[in-house]
């Protein structure tokens, strides 16, 4: 995030409006009811996984969001306990699918199966596959061949399996809920631009720190944890992801967003800002982020700010979601990896490029409630 301060409102500008209003007081009672849960669903994830808060949020930030999220890390960093602890601790139905060179799509969605013969002669059924779900964790997905990853582009993006001519719609809600391993390349195979756009977020996965290391070496070498509780379960998550899309946006945040989206392509011609701040754009930029980033900027800066009992999305959220939801959007060129300069630099680049306006509105339930 840019150490400099926000820049100041412009005295012409029209005044900022917000993009959407919670309407009713059941809202904000669900608000201040997910904030609470949130708090207490990270104490049972905390049970299981040590550390990695920040990962934790930006799950959940993308479950509330209703999209899907890419996590990325080295082996061992518990990418795949994290997703199944919080499925656990949500309530929802989980399948798991690992994803490998022989797996073919039907593996996946399910196809048509024959069924018993009637007088018009064979019949079928369909038979659905491990993707009828509402958490769905693809382990490892750049394992499997493009036919077998394109298996969930339908499913990620209309909710609905197509098969012999028959739509069939996915359970609500429905997350996939991906794993790589970046430092691998025998055998895989690199999701292409447009299945990396699918997803709302790309978590990075970290090493822990020393003291959460030892934490995970003492608890694994003891005995096993004992069962979570349910925190969240499928009609609260369905009533908070409604109410997080009436969190209050102002006009100045949705243009930040859209902003930092358009300043990521190279040579866009965009508005408040400064050109000069363009030219690493144009040198270590092969393609920017599309609309999709500054949508998934907007959603995923309410549900943060809904996490934390706010009803007031700002540029600080927009600037704190940033890194998950742009990296896997822009693509580096040769010149960016001769220099050394990873997806994560520019954006970082970005944040400090663009200038964004002072936060404006109530933020805490507490301003508003009774």
């Amino acid at each position: 995030m840019s150490s400099e301060a926000p820049a100041p409102t412009d005295p012409a500008a029209p005044p900022p409006r917000a993009s959407s209003e919670v309407a009713t007081d059941a809202d904000l009672a669900e608000l201040d009811r997910l904030a609470a849960s949130y708090r207490t669903l990270t104490e049972q994830v905390g049970r299981v996984i040590v550390g990695q808060s920040e990962a934790v949020e930006q799950v959940c930030v993308a479950l509330l969001a209703g999209g899907h999220a890419l996590l990325v890390g080295v082996p061992g960093l518990a990418k795949t306990l994290l997703v199944r602890t919080l499925a656990e601790a949500l309530d929802l139905d989980f399948n798991r699918v690992q994803f490998t060179p022989d797996l073919m799509p039907a593996d996946v969605s399910g196809g048509e199966v024959p069924a018993s013969a009637g007088a018009d002669g064979p019949a079928f059924r369909f038979e659905p596959g491990p993707i009828f779900t509402n958490v769905l964790l693809a382990d490892e997905i750049n394992r499997t061949p493009p036919k077998t990853q394109a298996a969930l582009l339908e499913a990620m993006q209309e909710r609905q399996v197509t098969a012999a001519g028959r739509r069939h719609p996915l359970p609500d809600p429905f997350f996939v809920l991906a794993t790589q391993n970046p430092i691998e390349s025998e055998g895989t195979y690199p999701l292409p631009e447009a299945q990396l756009d699918r997803f709302l977020l790309q978590i990075a996965i970290d090493y822990p720190t020393e003291e959460d290391e030892v934490e995970v070496v003492r608890r694994t070498t003891s005995g096993p944890p004992s069962p979570l509780e349910p925190v969240i379960g499928r009609d609260q998550l369905l009533a908070a992801r409604a109410a997080v899309r009436k969190i209050a946006v102002g006009e100045q945040t949705l243009r930040y967003a859209t902003r930092l989206a358009r300043a990521s392509r190279p040579g866009a011609d965009v508005s408040g800002v400064n050109p000069g701040a363009l030219e690493f754009v144009s040198e270590y930029v092969r393609w920017g982020a599309g609309p999709r980033a500054a949508q998934a900027l907007i959603l995923c800066a309410k549900a943060r700010a809904a996490l934390r009992g706010e009803v007031h999305a700002g540029g600080d959220d927009v600037a704190a979601v940033a890194p998950a939801a742009l990296r896997h959007r822009i693509l580096p060129n040769f010149h960016a990896d001769a220099a050394g300069l990873t997806a994560d630099d520019l954006v970082a680049k970005l944040i400090a490029a663009v200038p964004r306006q002072p936060d404006a509105g109530p933020r805490w339930l507490r301003e508003i409630l009774p």
